[in-house]
C-alpha cells in the first residue's frame, strides 16, 4: 500500500492501482519510441507490484497497528517469485520484464541474504533464457524495462505527492531513451514534463484513493474491511505540454 498521513487519518492507494496509473501515462508514450512487445510491456507494468502477501494476520500493519506503507517493508523473495510466476503464465516477455524489475530493486542488496542471492542468480539465468525465447536482444529488453521503470517512477512521484510547489522541477527518472525527464507544476495546478514524452498535448490520469479516519487496526481483516467500506476518492492529474 501507499500510505499518506492526512489531517483526518490516512489516505490509502493500493500498489496495484499505482500500476494502473502508470499504464495510463504509458499508453501515450510517443509511437516512435515504444518498445517491442508493446502490449505485453504494458501488462507487465500493471503487474509489477502483484503477488503481495494475503490479507491475513498482520501482513499489512505496522507493529503499532497503522497501515503499512510499502517503503517500510523489507523485501520478500516469495512475493518476487509469485509476481514473476503470474507474468510467466501470460508470456515470457511479461516474466522477463518482472524479473528485470526484481533485479533493479534488489541487486544493490546482494550479499546481505543467501536466499536473496540465490533468487538473484536465478534471475540472471532466467533473463538470458527468456530473451532468447522472445528473440530479443539485451538492448531491446533493457530499453523496454527502462520504459517500465520510468513509468513506475512517474506514477510514484504522483502517488507520493512529490511534485514540488512553486514551479520547481523534480527529476522523475532517466527514460529509456537516456534522457532525464523533469516534472513541474504550473499555477493552475496542471503538470508539465520536460522534455514532453507523450503523443498528445494534454492528458489526464487518475487513481482511486481511500480516506480512513481510523488510525490503528487490530488485524489485516479489520483494515481490509475498512478500506472496502471507505468512500472512493478519485485523485486526478492533468499534464499539458
Amino acid at each position: 500500500m501507499i500510505v499518506t498521513q492526512t489531517d483526518e487519518g490516512w489516505r490509502i492507494i493500493n500498489q496495484q492501482a499505482h500500476g494502473l496509473l502508470a499504464v495510463q501515462a504509458a499508453m501515450h508514450w510517443q509511437d516512435a519510441k515504444r518498445p517491442i512487445y508493446w502490449v505485453e510491456t504494458l501488462i507487465a507494468l500493471t503487474e509489477h507490484d502483484d503477488g503481495q502477501d494475503p490479507w491475513q494476520g498482520r501482513n499489512h500493519l505496522t507493529t503499532a497497528g497503522a497501515p503499512l506503507h510499502f517503503q517500510i517493508l523489507q523485501y520478500s523473495v516469495d512475493q518476487c517469485r509469485s509476481m514473476i510466476q503470474i507474468g510467466l503464465q501470460k508470456s515470457r516477455w511479461n516474466a522477463l520484464m518482472l524479473s528485470m524489475h526484481t533485479s533493479f530493486l534488489y541487486e544493490p542488496k546482494r550479499g546481505t541474504d543467501a536466499a536473496l542471492d540465490e533468487f538473484l542468480d536465478q534471475q540472471v539465468d532466467n533473463q538470458k533464457k527468456w530473451r532468447r525465447q522472445c528473440g530479443a536482444s539485451k538492448d531491446e529488453a533493457r530499453y523496454a524495462y527502462d520504459f517500465v521503470q520510468w513509468c513506475d517512477a512517474l506514477s510514484l512521484v504522483l502517488c507520493l505527492d512529490q511534485v514540488p510547489p512553486e514551479g520547481r522541477r523534480l527529476e522523475v527518472s532517466v527514460g529509456p531513451d537516456g534522457v532525464s525527464y523533469y516534472i513541474s507544476q504550473r499555477p493552475d495546478e496542471s503538470l508539465c514534463l520536460d522534455p514532453w514524452p507523450f503523443d498528445q498535448p494534454e492528458l489526464t490520469v487518475h487513481v482511486e484513493t481511500f480516506p480512513l479516519k481510523q488510525l490503528v487496526f487490530s488485524s489485516d481483516e479489520e483494515l481490509y474491511n475498512a478500506i472496502q467500506d471507505a468512500p472512493v476518492a478519485v485523485k486526478t492529474w492533468t499534464f499539458r505540454q
